[in-house]
């Protein structure tokens, strides 16, 4: 793709990460033109983020990439700690629970960042959009009718522009906003992608090597023959190069230099929690790590990231396809930026050793109760809570009634009027009973969370009218 004109777009995404990609792939599949531009020639090429939290799976279910994501990535595995070339014993990071009807996905998914990010590229691709690389951002401005982007490849004019341009956010920058933290570990770490002799080390377990020089973990990336090395320095600079890397390993394991056969990426950083002090400004808008900056520890920033623009996608679709009111889109940060200051604290407090990758981690209990567009409730839910899978009458699932760009209005265990035609903006079914949900109507957002709940249908016209819903109980 070459850019060389003004080109006009809906949306401008800045950066192609977990989120940009996610969110240009809600809007494709909405018919909403969006335009994805990376300053990097490729695709980041390293791990880093690895863990995909049951939550985001069933995000990634709704996006059309939750098989690709089974069949590339697995299960986390079972660390192994090793004390002077003898292993100590077993230890699991990790929450597993058996699947559920409401929850089918139990664990977290091991796959690597750069795995995830080809997975979204190939969806957005079959979807009809594409990534422009090697497109750097170099100012932007904009006024009521929409933003204007200068890149290095040209000029862009969108009606709105979405930041997903990592932590070091050229557009957060160029709108001013502060960006507040703290550091979780002074201490550097380095990670590194790395391929090991045959033989040298299993692929069993996630290795973790104690010593007094500090921790050093080798974990196996599923779907690769690559290992993910982190490693915490008391002080000092990590050496990042090839040759480094390997005599690290060498000091700090039973493995010898040599059973390194290759470094694929390694890159170095200072732990850091940090929030922006707002997620936009006017028709830019701030999403993933431009807007929040995690520890690795807890597995939260790659998830979370994916579900700012979960949230996102949906609310600028209704305004730019639906006539929903603009106001919408301030939703955003009122939902968000509470369950990233949340997911923050619960990072660094698993960095720091002070919890545990709990039920918390796996992100199934998040939702906007105390949101503004959380309406009601009926049975056992109210809402702004997270919509639970289950059985239909059909013997179907849930989920897949609520997959798509769509809201679905629910009816459980009632003979309540539903409207009577449905669209491509809505979809309705009625389920005789269902023990997660109780009895009543449920009004189940596109990013599926229950918006409005009632007995009835009272309240619900006025309700569809602020996300740009038309119902007809005609």
């Amino acid at each position: 793709m070459k850019l060389n004109s003004v080109k006009e777009t809906g949306v401008l995404v800045v950066g192609a990460g977990p989120s940009g990609l996610a969110l240009a792939c809600d809007l494709a599949r909405r018919g909403v033109r969006s335009l994805v531009v990376e300053r990097a020639p490729s695709l980041f090429p390293g791990s880093r983020g690895k863990g995909v939290q049951p939550r985001t799976r069933e995000v990634f279910d709704d996006l059309g990439v939750g098989e690709a994501v089974r069949a590339h990535g697995g299960a986390a595995p079972v660390g192994m700690t090793w004390k002077g070339g003898e292993r100590q014993g077993t230890y699991d990071m990790f929450r597993r629970a058996a699947p559920t009807e409401a929850e089918p996905y139990g664990e977290p998914w091991m796959v690597p960042q750069w795995r995830t990010q080809e997975i979204l590229l190939a969806r957005l691709r079959e979807l009809g959009g594409d990534v422009l690389f090697s497109a750097a951002l170099t100012g932007l401005s904009q006024d009521e009718g929409g933003v204007t982007a200068r890149l290095t490849t040209g000029e862009v004019r969108a009606s709105y522009l979405v930041a997903a341009d990592g932590g070091r956010s050229t557009v957060r920058r160029a709108l001013g906003i502060a960006m507040e933290g703290e550091t979780v570990d002074p201490s550097p770490t380095l990670v590194a992608d790395v391929r090991i002799a045959e033989g040298a080390l299993d692929r069993l377990n996630w290795h973790i090597f104690l010593g007094d020089a500090g921790l050093l973990t080798l974990c196996p990336l599923p779907g690769t023959p690559d290992f993910q090395l982190v490693a915490q320095f008391r002080e000092g600079v990590p050496d990042t190069s090839s040759e480094g890397v390997r005599a690290l390993v060498a000091v700090r394991t039973h493995l010898g230099a040599d059973d390194v056969t290759e470094v694929r990426w390694s890159s170095d950083f200072r732990p850091r929690a940090a929030l922006a002090d707002r997620f936009g400004v006017g028709r830019v808008l701030l999403t993933g790590d431009a807007a929040h900056v995690h520890s690795p520890a807890g597995g939260q920033g790659l998830n979370t990231s994916v579900q700012d623009a979960y949230n996102l996608g949906w609310k600028l679709g209704q305004v730019l396809l639906h006539g929903a009111p603009e106001a919408l889109l301030d939703t955003y940060e009122q939902e968000r930026r509470p369950v990233a200051a949340e997911m923050l604290g619960l990072s660094t407090r698993i960095h720091r050793g002070e919890q545990e990758r709990g039920a918390a981690a796996q992100q199934l209990g998040l939702g906007y109760r105390e949101g503004p567009l959380a309406s009601g409730r009926a049975g056992r839910l109210e809402a702004g809570d997270r919509a639970p899978d289950g059985r239909t009458d059909e013997g179907g699932r849930l989920f897949d009634v609520f997959r798509g760009p769509h809201f679905t209005l629910l009816a459980v265990g009632t003979d309540a009027p539903l409207p009577a035609r449905e669209d491509e903006t809505l979809r309705t079914c009625r389920v005789e009973g269902n023990e997660a949900y109780g009895t009543g109507l449920f009004l189940v957002r596109p990013d599926g969370y229950v918006g409005w709940a009632g007995e009835d249908t009272s309240g619900l016209a006025a309700y569809a009218g602020r996300v740009g819903l038309d119902l007809d109980f005609a």
